[in-house]
């Protein structure tokens, strides 16, 4: 098996993430550093991640309600709340994609690495949707903009599924449903359209909904949950 998808079942990282760790030179297999991804092991060869050995471990999935000012990040160097922080386990989880502090909303926490890499790698198009609020009337051409794709800096948007939830002269909540994992990119489109988001949640992640769940909450996926997220991930 190649090394970082390894590291990924071990649930050191994402793939992608493993493959990093390798390439800057902090992983040993049999007490030499690595810094080939696709190097072969096996579960015979002693790996270690930093000096720490690692070994595969079962599977944890655990949904969670991230609040506000929350990171997203297993490490974060300003000492903010984690969200990784919000489960109590054992295991060595972390989030599925990103939320930013200023959003809430449902985020994935897991050790399954190889699920996880392709709940992230945008050509397996799991949806996302979200609940943006603006602070004004959006007008119909821009709905239409955003369901037709809008040009970022960093190239055009997919298009977008856009219900209008609710609007008023002086505020519009929206649900957007989306399938690309853009830094920031919801915030982006209503800007590139006009709008400033004043708040913004996540409230679907592929079959995956929060429910009920409150903010700061957390729970394991149900069976029949982790079935349908493989299935979206096409695993």
């Amino acid at each position: 098996m190649r090394l970082a998808k390894y590291m990924a079942q071990c649930g050191v990282a994402s793939r992608r993430h493993s493959e990093r760790l390798v390439t800057s030179g902090r992983v040993s297999v049999g007490g030499k550093r690595v810094t080939d991804p696709a190097h072969d092991v096996s579960e015979a060869d002693e790996v270690t991640v930093e000096g720490k050995p690692i070994s595969p471990q079962q599977h944890e999935y655990h949904l969670v309600y991230k609040p506000l000012g929350v990171v997203s990040t297993a490490h974060d160097p300003e000492g903010r709340p984690k969200v990784i922080d919000l489960v109590r386990s054992s295991a060595r989880l972390y989030p599925v994609g990103r939320l930013d502090a200023d959003s809430s909303g449902l985020i994935l926490l897991t050790n399954d690495g190889q699920l996880a890499n392709r709940l992230t790698h945008p050509s397996f198009e799991v949806e996302k949707a979200y609940r943006a609020s603006v602070g004004a009337s959006v007008p119909a051409e821009a709905l239409e903009q955003l369901r037709q794709g809008v040009t970022l800096e960093d190239g055009m948007t997919a298009p977008a599924d856009v219900t209008e939830v609710s609007r008023s002269p002086t505020a519009t909540v929206l649900e957007i449903v989306i399938h690309e994992g853009r830094k920031r990119q919801i915030r982006r489109m209503l800007e590139a359209v006009g709008h400033r988001v004043s708040s913004l949640e996540r409230v679907r992640f592929g079959p995956l909904e929060l429910g009920g769940l409150a903010p700061g909450a957390s729970r394991p996926l149900e069976p029949a949950e982790l079935e349908a997220l493989r299935a979206a991930a096409k695993g």
